[in-house]
Order: structure tokens, then sequence, then C-alpha cells
């Protein structure tokens, strides 16, 4: 892999951590249950897109 080949699942892997945390956060405080679960899912298909990617 090389170029964006490579970079795109550093990237998504970023991204799924910031939804993690986001979601994580959003629930915690229960400012906004339904956005922090949408986050949290999302933060699992972007970690199934990267297991794919790889494999």
């Amino acid at each position: 892999m090389s170029g964006v080949e490579s970079l795109a699942p550093a990237m998504a892997m970023l991204a799924a951590f910031a939804c993690l945390i986001g979601g994580v956060r959003l629930i915690w405080r229960r400012s906004d249950v339904r956005k922090g679960v949408l986050m949290l899912v999302m933060a699992a298909v972007l970690v199934g897109n990267v297991v794919i990617w790889t494999l």
C-alpha cells in the first residue's frame, strides 16, 4: 500500500476514536443520548471498515 491507500485506514481509526470519545461524552452528560449512541455505532462501523480494508 502506498499514498492514500495507507492513509485512509489511519484517518478512519482517528475518526473512530474521536466518535467513540464524543459519543461516550454525550451519553455521560445525558445532553443528547441519541446522538451519542449514533456516534458509537459510527465508530463501530469505521473500525469494521478498517478491519475489512486491512485483510
